[in-house]
């Protein structure tokens, strides 16, 4: 079998094996502490007390959206100060310059949301005091946030009938005491063995084999990669992000920090089977999940291997498969199912350019961020996939004639209206905004010329290029088509906006659903009741996922990549 193959299949099979009892332990975090980490418990009893928190207060939902959403308004302004006035900050050994406001704003918001989309390189537009004290710090703050998000709706989903969904920061600082912080230092020692950079000196110089010297950037980032994986989170420390030999040096860091991308969020779903004690409802949601997954890195590493027939027409081999944009000592194997790793979640770092992937893969890409609920972010991506759980139970309970319910609550109209509204204000972000830049573009060149030009590549392409932003902002992704020039007032701006429609909205309305059905009465199962773990109902839920998510990105698709697909 070809190596790279083997690469992909070892990678996966590392997933499995490792993301279930990684799962039990986070379901002992959040349910009784009797964790292997509650060691940490002294630390997180002096944090609680020096913020003046009392950790076993009960909040009802309301509350617990609230104090999210509270902290995630002080470190926007906290970001934007830092960013804007990074240039006057300590740890500034290359001098760079503070950031313009509009791109602070993107910025901020970016990494406030868990997005890290980047329209700046970061090399250049950050500082080490940034890096650490902006970008890092969101990195493992926004993870946080969701998984504690996560940790209240299984609360909710496990009591029988209560007014609270748990206590919002204890979740919050446990969540990065007991299971981001030690996972990033063990991927941090290794990352820093296998050759990463881990220091506050400014740029080297280096000689070239040409006899010239060129000045290389390093800085801490094996401090930052690790949380910047494991958080989906995904904002590079250099501006190629894991495409970098210094963010990235090996085929062994390569495996190490894909495979960190995936483990927490598959994780998630087997800790809901333990809180709930409820493993075959589980297991229901990860087989829907993981087969998307499958069969997206079947396709893109199908596609990626082959390459161009046009260029496979004029070489010797004829399965050359696709380079452009990929490094050779990752290969095109690793970095298809990079492509789809990082999609299906919220993560967004790249170990290759997604503007070269072939037209097939980049609409694979483009569908995970659309659909966004085949694993998703930490935490949020089994949210994302309890709206559409939510709706499949409605529309189930109408076809057999029966009151919709789930977990024994009732699914009544408040949830539906609030389901529906989630569900259908993903694809509304994505779809106006595209169409605004698309309209724009055409209509308006004047607005396109001051600003650069945008797209450098034109047709089918450059659709994708803008359709892929959107996607990847309302996702929460932060990946990119690179060949559009995105640091402009117009698209920070439109970008801002559809990372915060996109990041609240769903968190608000999914926790709602939790708080509003937690504090219904519970009615015991029956011959009657729907089951909702099994083979049969994941089926649906996929369907209904397929039908509401996906097609309605059809026509958009066709416009792009499909249309790019047929033109080879």
């Amino acid at each position: 079998m070809n190596t790279e193959l083997l690469g992909v299949i070892a990678q996966i099979v590392l997933l499995l094996v490792l993301s279930y009892p990684l799962g039990k332990h986070i379901a002992k975090v959040y349910k009784d502490g009797s964790d292997w980490m509650r060691f940490m418990a002294p630390v997180e009893k002096f944090m609680y007390k020096i913020c003046g928190i009392n950790p076993e207060e009960e909040m009802n939902w309301k509350v617990f959206l609230k104090s999210l959403l509270v902290i995630n308004i002080f470190w926007f302004f906290w970001g934007m100060i830092l960013l804007v006035l990074q240039g006057y900050l300590p740890l500034n050994p290359d001098g760079n310059a503070g950031q313009t406001p509009d791109q602070a704003f993107n910025t901020c918001i970016s990494f406030m949301v868990n997005c890290n989309l980047q329209h700046y390189s970061g090399e250049s537009g950050l500082t080490y005091f940034t890096q650490l004290f902006v970008i890092m710090l969101f990195q493992f703050i926004t993870a946080a946030t969701g998984m504690a998000a996560m940790a209240g709706v299984m609360k909710a989903m496990a009591a029988k009938t209560t007014q609270t969904i748990g206590n919002f920061w204890k979740y919050l600082v446990i969540s990065c005491t007991r299971i981001l912080f030690p996972m990033s230092l063990i991927v941090g020692l290794i990352l820093i063995l296998q050759g990463v950079p881990m220091g506050f000196d400014g740029k080297m110089k280096v000689a070239t084999l040409e006899g010239a010297e060129q000045l290389v950037s390093q800085g801490p980032t094996a401090a930052i990669v690790p949380i910047k994986q494991l958080g989906t989170n995904g904002g590079g420390y250099f501006g190629v992000n894991s495409s970098h030999p210094l963010e990235n040096p090996t085929y062994l860091t390569n495996m190490l920090e894909c495979w960190s991308i995936l483990i927490i969020p598959m994780a998630m779903i087997f800790a809901l089977g333990f809180y709930l004690k409820r493993k075959k409802l589980a297991y229901s949601i990860f087989g829907v999940m993981l087969f998307a997954y499958l069969a997206g890195v079947c396709l893109n590493v199908y596609q990626e291997m082959n390459g161009n027939p046009k260029i496979s027409e004029m070489t010797i081999d004829q399965r050359c498969g696709s380079m452009e944009g990929k490094e050779t000592r990752i290969g095109a194997a690793a970095t298809a199912l990079w492509s789809v790793t990082t999609t299906v979640t919220s993560n967004g770092s790249v170990n290759g350019m997604h503007d070269s992937l072939t037209p097939l893969s980049g609409m694979v890409a483009m569908l995970n961020m659309q659909i966004n609920t085949w694993f998703g972010g930490v935490g949020v991506g089994f949210l994302n996939y309890y709206t559409f759980l939510i709706i499949a139970v409605f529309i189930s309970g109408l076809m057999v004639g029966r009151t919709p319910e789930f977990l024994g609550k009732k699914i009544e109209a408040r949830e539906m209206k609030i389901a529906t509204i989630v569900a259908l204000a993903h694809p509304f972000v994505i779809l106006f905004f595209t169409a605004l830049s698309s309209y724009i573009y055409a209509h308006h060149p004047g607005i396109v010329e001051a600003e650069g030009g945008w797209l450098n590549n034109p047709g089918y392409h450059g659709f994708s290029e803008m359709l892929y932003e959107y996607t990847s902002s309302s996702a929460n992704n932060g990946s990119g088509f690179e060949g559009l020039g995105d640091n402009t007032w117009f698209w920070n701006f439109t970008c801002g906006l559809a990372l915060i429609i996109s990041r609240y909205l769903p968190i608000i309305g999914q926790v709602a659903i939790a708080g509003l059905l937690a504090q219904k009465k519970f009615i015991p199962e029956s011959a009657g009741t729907l089951k909702t773990d099994t083979g049969t109902f994941a089926v649906m839920t996929f369907c209904v996922i397929v039908i509401v998510a996906a097609l309605s990105f059809f026509p958009a698709l066709s416009l792009g990549p499909i249309a790019e697909y047929f033109s080879l």
